[in-house]
């Protein structure tokens, strides 16, 4: 008379454990998540063409890769405008979790008319001026570079996660021995982006040109770029810019990215 209620009994306490169990797992799983580095940008950070690698492949190899995950999220071709107009930026997002670092760099594709087919540009300077758009039939706001540089900060930080901002890398254009720097204009607002919100800023394009300067025209020219391009450098080019990218954070004072790159003799 007592093997019914017995047995439920054991099944209800077997049901109970099995979901404790679970719920265990899952909880252990979730704080087995390593943080999170993303990073955003045009191809300069991330590039798919033959011969030609951005900064963010080997900047991988710079971090502890047991206590950091580096994910790369840059796509060639986009400007501070498109990569979020495009929802890239959304896909980036929802992905974000308390205690990630996003590091942000754009600039290369920002420039020219606003009637360019392409849809790049974004509107010159770091302030909140707007204008209003038509693109493929359909209208559009476009923001400053500042603005949008300033949205990805924000966005970043409302998901408890640290945003880095990077000033372009210069391309391979030189005056005389010395390389032209983008300190007037993109360079700039973005390091205004950067203040405005409180976010931390590398001056990445004067580190890199200040490198290039030390190692010379002739060697940036021949070993870091092809003759044709100016822009997109070469692997051993991507691999000097990622150390520039180390460099950066490990001079940045109260950010504890810093802490997660590995020593420079062991970085690979």
């Amino acid at each position: 008379m007592w093997g019914g209620p017995i047995l439920r009994a054991l099944r209800g306490c077997l049901m109970v454990a099995l979901w404790l169990a679970c719920s265990s797992g899952s909880g252990a799983e979730e704080s087995k998540r390593l943080p999170r580095l993303f990073l955003i940008g045009d191809s300069t950070v991330r590039n798919n063409t033959a011969g030609q690698v951005g900064w963010g492949t080997p900047i991988a190899s710079f971090f502890d890769a047991s206590r950091i995950k580096v994910e790369n999220r840059a796509l060639a071709g986009r400007s501070s405008r498109t990569f979020f107009t495009e929802g890239l930026w959304d896909k980036v997002l929802k992905d974000i979790q308390p205690g990630d670092y996003v590091l942000m760099q754009f600039g290369h594709n920002d420039g020219g008319g606003l009637s360019d087919p392409k849809g790049r540009a974004s509107l010159k300077g770091s302030g909140n001026n707007t204008q209003e758009v038509v693109k493929e039939g359909k209208p559009e706001t476009v923001h400053t570079y500042g603005w949008y540089l300033r949205k990805y900060v924000q966005d970043t930080k409302s998901k408890g996660a640290t945003p880095i901002v990077l000033s372009l890398i210069p391309r391979n254009m030189w005056n005389g021995d010395h390389i032209n720097r983008a300190s007037k204009d993109y360079g700039k607002w973005a390091r205004e982006a950067a203040e405005a919100e409180g976010a931390f800023f590398v001056d990445l394009n004067e580190i890199v040109a200040r490198r290039y300067e030390a190692e010379g025209k002739e060697k940036v020219q021949e070993s870091y770029f092809d003759p044709e391009d100016h822009t997109h450098t070469k692997a051993a080019g991507a691999r000097v810019n990622a150390q520039c990218v180390a460099a950066g954070l490990r001079e940045l004072k109260g950010c504890a990215l810093s802490g997660y790159l590995l020593s420079q003799a062991n970085a690979k």
